[in-house]
Parts: structure tokens; sequence; C-alpha cells
């Protein structure tokens, strides 16, 4: 399994300068890079190649590739077809082509996001740096396990406690008519096989995502206030999707200012800037990313002996935080993202019993 970077911030062009030195840094050191980037100009002109969308190398140990929604759509949706197909007798969209599809929003960070997956699992890589947009869509690609795992978790069991789910795994008279389109019985056992597979995949998914070994960001920022608060915030976002933010990347060449105190506890390390072709520098300065994001705060961590929930939000204030209890799990909001807690079976279903919000944490009493 790979070691799966990306960086968060402001400025477009100091993080894909950074995501190519560190590419080429971890290729130096024998690693199996693969560099992988959105469908931008940005990166072809300062790698000087013309990056596609099939993995290329540049360099030892260094390939490169451009995530391109409407190749990946396509590859996807003959995945999408064979899925239908073996649960449907009559499928639907077998007479609809890739080519022809739209790319709706979203569809770019999902694609994106199981083509980093698919990438990881061929075993081909040792490291995969991902120069994303950067931003807030860029925390919710790689919280995307998190999000659908609830919606997995909670839509399923509605079903299977509705009438229709009721009636469908009872009922001797809906069986017949469910078998004369689906190629299964449509039992609860079945139902719940697909989803289970879901669930698997999404778990695995979370699992990386809570090991800084394998999953890490790290922000890149300049002395400006307006990119130093965008990186705080990004920071604070990223906790909510339980994505480790291993450091700080400060582009300048004022080494006079150090924004130690406004990232504490994560280290600073200072990148100074550099031309386009002028790599070593930025490559010098760069940190041990695996040391740093191993090191690095816990976005959450859940004490069933002290019946405690510790999410760490640096970034937000208490009154930028909300906390509430809708249905069986703990809801958060913070800025723009939402987490909902899935507690261990000693705290889930527990009532709350105080919160405060101290140094940057949220700590959740139960």
């Amino acid at each position: 399994m790979a070691l799966i970077l990306t960086f968060l911030g402001k400025g477009s062009s100091d993080r894909t300068k950074i995501a190519i030195a560190a590419a080429k840094l971890l290729a130096s050191q024998g690693k199996r890079v693969l560099l992988a980037g959105q469908p931008e100009p940005a990166m072809s002109i300062l790698l000087g190649v013309t990056v596609g969308p099939e993995p290329q190398e540049i360099a030892a140990n260094l390939q490169v590739v451009q995530f391109q929604t409407g190749v990946l759509l396509e590859r996807n949706w003959e995945e999408v077809k064979k899925l239908e197909a073996q649960y449907l007798r009559t499928p639907i969209l077998k007479d609809i082509y890739g080519q022809e599809l739209a790319v709706l929003p979203g569809m770019d960070s999902a694609l994106a996001l199981n083509a980093i997956r698919q990438y990881d699992e061929s075993g081909k890589y040792d490291a995969i740096i991902y120069d994303g947009s950067g931003d807030s869509s860029t925390i919710r690609v790689l919280g995307m396990p998190e999000s659908v795992s609830w919606y997995v978790r909670r839509f399923r069991q509605l079903f299977i406690n509705s009438d229709l789910g009721k009636g469908i795994s009872e009922s001797p008279f809906i069986q017949p008519l469910i078998s004369t389109f689906f190629n299964v019985n449509w039992v609860t056992d079945n139902f719940s096989q697909p989803t289970n597979q879901v669930n698997n995949l999404l778990d695995k998914g979370k699992a990386a995502l809570a090991d800084p070994k394998r999953i890490a960001a790290f922000l890149v920022t300049t002395n400006d206030r307006v990119e130093v608060a965008t990186a705080r915030y990004f920071w604070g976002s990223a906790q909510q999707v339980g994505l480790i933010v291993g450091g700080v990347l400060q582009v300048s060449s004022d080494t006079s200012v150090n924004l130690t105190q406004e990232f504490a506890p994560l280290p600073v390390s200072i990148i100074p800037e550099a031309k386009a072709d002028e790599w070593q520098p930025l490559i010098d300065a760069l940190p041990n990313f695996a040391a740093q994001a191993v090191q690095a705060p816990k976005p959450i961590e859940i004490d069933v002996n002290t019946r405690q929930v510790r999410l760490f939000l640096p970034g937000f204030d208490k009154k930028q935080v909300k906390l509430t209890t809708f249905g069986p799990e703990v809801t958060v909001e913070a800025g723009d993202q939402r987490r909902n807690i899935f507690l261990p079976p000693a705290l889930s279903g527990k009532a709350v019993t105080g919160a405060k919000f101290q140094n940057q944490y949220l700590i959740i009493s139960f």
C-alpha cells in the first residue's frame, strides 16, 4: 500500500511546485512514486512534458498522470453496467455508453478518489502525490468514505425497518414479483449483500484515512494573512473529515517571519521561493513527510473508560462549532463541514452530559 500525500492552501502554483518537489524527493529516495494532477496546464508547464490520462515515466521511479474526468467516467461506466447486470434480469444501461455521458458536479471528485484507490491497490507505487484543487473539495474527496458510509448505514437501516423492507422479506406474494425483475431473491439478506460490499470498501477507506502512514495532508501558505487564515480553515475542515494534517510548508524568502504560533502544535518548514526549473532548493527544504504525519494530532480520539470523545478542531472557536444529537449518532458542525460520529457500543445511545471547547479540542462527555 502506498503513502498518499496531498497539499492544502490558497496558492495553486505554490502547491503544484511543492507537489512536484515532493514527488522528486521521494523518487530520489528509491520510492516508486505516482504524481497525479488535475486536467490543468500548470503541471505540464512546470514539468516540461505533456501530462496525459495514462501514467508515464518522466524520471527514475517517478511517473505522472492527469485525472481527466471524461476518461475516468468511460472506464468506470463499464463497471457500473456489469454491476447492474448482476442484479437486474433486464438491464437498462446496456445501450448507454460512457462516451456520451455528461459530467455532473461532484463526478470529478468521486472519480479522482476511485482512481487514487485503484492506483493504490495496484501495488505499483510506494507513494502517490495528489495535486488536487487544495481546497474544501479536495478535503471532501478524501473524506468521502466517512461521509458516504453514514448514508449507507442510515438509509440501509431505514429501508430494512420500513413497511416496504418488511414486506419484501416477509410477503410470499411480493417475492415472486421481485424475482421477475431481479437476478436474486430480494430478501433482507440479499439486500444486504451489495450494501455490505460497499461497506467493506468504505471501511477500508476510513481505515486508510485514520492511518497517518497511509494518508496525510500538508498545509501550504505564504506570510499573507489571508492565506494563513485560509490554511487554518482548511486545517480545521480536514480534521472534520478525519484527514490528518502533518505540518505546514511556509513559502517565503523572508526567514524572519515564522508562523509557528499560528499553527502550533504543527511543525512549520520554510520553503524558499524558487523559479520553475530550480527544484533542488525546494527539495532540500522539504520535511520528512511520513515522520511528521505520524506525530501530528489525531482528528478524533474516543476514550470508552472516561466516556469522552475528543475532536481536534483547530482554526475554529467555540462559536463556530455546533453539537447536535439528532438520531443515534452525535453530529458536529464546524465551518462548512459536518461530521456524524459513529460511536462504539459502550457509548452508542448514551446521552451527552457535557461539552466544552478547550485548547482547540471539542471534548464531549457521555
